[in-house]
Protein backbone atom coordinates (compact mmCIF):
# COMPACT_ATOMS: atom_id res chain seq x y z
CA UNK A 1 0.00 0.00 0.00
CA UNK A 2 1.38 3.54 -1.06
CA UNK A 3 -0.20 6.43 0.53
CA UNK A 4 0.61 10.35 -0.81
CA UNK A 5 0.57 13.14 1.46
CA UNK A 6 0.58 15.77 -0.58
CA UNK A 7 0.41 20.05 -0.31
CA UNK A 8 2.32 22.87 -1.42
CA UNK A 9 5.61 24.19 0.54
CA UNK A 10 4.92 25.25 4.14
CA UNK A 11 1.31 22.68 4.10
CA UNK A 12 2.21 20.57 6.86
CA UNK A 13 2.99 17.64 4.83
CA UNK A 14 6.43 16.91 7.25
CA UNK A 15 4.40 17.06 10.20
CA UNK A 16 1.60 14.47 8.91
CA UNK A 17 4.38 11.94 7.86
CA UNK A 18 6.07 12.42 11.45
CA UNK A 19 2.18 11.91 13.03
CA UNK A 20 1.65 9.32 10.69
CA UNK A 21 4.92 7.41 11.59
CA UNK A 22 4.28 8.01 15.41
CA UNK A 23 0.55 6.85 15.44
CA UNK A 24 1.70 3.72 13.38
CA UNK A 25 3.96 2.47 16.10
CA UNK A 26 1.48 1.29 18.08
CA UNK A 27 -0.33 -0.66 15.66
CA UNK A 28 3.05 -2.04 13.97
CA UNK A 29 4.45 -5.50 14.62
CA UNK A 30 7.52 -5.09 12.68
CA UNK A 31 10.03 -2.02 11.64
CA UNK A 32 9.08 1.41 10.75
CA UNK A 33 11.45 3.24 8.73
CA UNK A 34 11.71 6.95 8.50
CA UNK A 35 13.55 8.21 5.24
CA UNK A 36 14.55 12.20 4.49
CA UNK A 37 17.51 14.32 3.72
CA UNK A 38 17.93 16.16 6.89
CA UNK A 39 18.54 15.56 10.72
CA UNK A 40 15.92 18.41 11.38
CA UNK A 41 13.33 15.89 12.33
CA UNK A 42 15.62 12.98 14.24
CA UNK A 43 14.09 14.11 17.98
CA UNK A 44 10.41 14.57 16.63
CA UNK A 45 10.04 11.02 15.93
CA UNK A 46 9.32 8.14 18.67
CA UNK A 47 12.61 6.44 19.43
CA UNK A 48 10.85 2.93 17.57
CA UNK A 49 11.08 4.41 14.27
CA UNK A 50 14.23 3.88 12.60
CA UNK A 51 15.82 7.43 10.77
CA UNK A 52 17.91 7.47 8.39
CA UNK A 53 18.98 10.87 6.92
CA UNK A 54 20.08 10.31 3.30
CA UNK A 55 22.54 12.94 2.75
CA UNK A 56 24.88 10.53 4.78
CA UNK A 57 25.03 8.35 2.13
CA UNK A 58 25.45 10.68 -1.07
CA UNK A 59 22.47 9.89 -2.89
CA UNK A 60 22.43 10.98 -6.41
CA UNK A 61 18.93 10.23 -8.31
CA UNK A 62 15.97 8.90 -8.60
CA UNK A 63 17.63 5.31 -9.61
CA UNK A 64 20.28 5.74 -6.36
CA UNK A 65 16.87 6.29 -4.48
CA UNK A 66 15.41 3.10 -5.32
CA UNK A 67 18.73 1.22 -4.78
CA UNK A 68 18.90 3.03 -1.71
CA UNK A 69 15.33 2.07 -0.39
CA UNK A 70 15.21 -1.53 -1.73
CA UNK A 71 18.77 -2.01 0.57
CA UNK A 72 16.74 -1.01 3.39
CA UNK A 73 14.45 -2.73 2.96
CA UNK A 74 16.45 -5.86 2.43
CA UNK A 75 18.32 -5.42 5.14
CA UNK A 76 15.44 -6.82 7.60
CA UNK A 77 12.13 -9.04 6.83
CA UNK A 78 10.43 -7.46 9.75
CA UNK A 79 9.92 -4.43 8.05
CA UNK A 80 6.32 -3.16 7.80
CA UNK A 81 6.50 0.93 7.49
CA UNK A 82 8.38 3.01 5.16
CA UNK A 83 8.37 6.84 5.25
CA UNK A 84 9.79 9.21 2.88
CA UNK A 85 9.88 12.50 2.99
CA UNK A 86 10.55 14.91 0.16
CA UNK A 87 10.53 11.86 -2.75
CA UNK A 88 11.69 14.62 -5.26
CA UNK A 89 13.75 16.51 -3.75
CA UNK A 90 15.79 13.68 -2.56
CA UNK A 91 15.63 11.96 -6.22
CA UNK A 92 16.57 15.50 -7.29
CA UNK A 93 13.65 15.14 -10.29
CA UNK A 94 10.31 16.60 -10.97
CA UNK A 95 7.39 14.22 -10.04
CA UNK A 96 6.33 14.05 -13.67
CA UNK A 97 9.85 12.17 -14.32
CA UNK A 98 9.03 9.77 -11.31
CA UNK A 99 6.92 7.27 -13.03
CA UNK A 100 9.65 4.43 -12.98
CA UNK A 101 10.11 4.89 -9.34
CA UNK A 102 6.49 5.14 -7.88
CA UNK A 103 6.20 1.35 -10.58
CA UNK A 104 9.08 0.04 -8.33
CA UNK A 105 7.66 1.37 -4.91
CA UNK A 106 4.38 -0.20 -6.31
CA UNK A 107 6.11 -3.50 -6.85
CA UNK A 108 8.47 -3.85 -3.70
CA UNK A 109 5.17 -2.94 -1.18
CA UNK A 110 2.93 -5.57 -2.68
CA UNK A 111 6.26 -8.08 -2.42
CA UNK A 112 6.93 -7.46 0.83
CA UNK A 113 3.42 -6.43 2.33
CA UNK A 114 4.71 -2.63 3.21
CA UNK A 115 2.72 0.30 4.32
CA UNK A 116 4.86 3.44 2.68
CA UNK A 117 3.33 7.01 2.80
CA UNK A 118 5.42 9.20 0.71
CA UNK A 119 5.55 13.20 0.78
CA UNK A 120 4.84 15.01 -2.81
CA UNK A 121 5.48 19.24 -2.87
CA UNK A 122 2.55 19.79 -5.16
CA UNK A 123 -0.82 20.71 -4.81
CA UNK A 124 -3.38 17.36 -5.38
CA UNK A 125 -4.70 18.41 -8.56
CA UNK A 126 -1.32 19.26 -10.33
CA UNK A 127 0.11 15.47 -9.03
CA UNK A 128 0.82 13.35 -12.14
CA UNK A 129 -2.01 10.42 -12.66
CA UNK A 130 0.65 7.64 -11.87
CA UNK A 131 0.76 9.23 -8.22
CA UNK A 132 -3.21 9.74 -8.01
CA UNK A 133 -4.06 6.74 -7.80
CA UNK A 134 -2.08 6.62 -4.06
CA UNK A 135 -4.50 9.05 -2.60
Amino acid sequence: MIKIICGPKGSGKTKRIIDAANAAVADAKGHLIFITDTKRYMYDLKREVRFIDVSDYAIAGEDALCGFIKGVIAGNYDNEYIFVDGVARIAGKGLGEMSAFFYMLEKVSELRSLKMYITCSCAQEDLPDFIKKYL
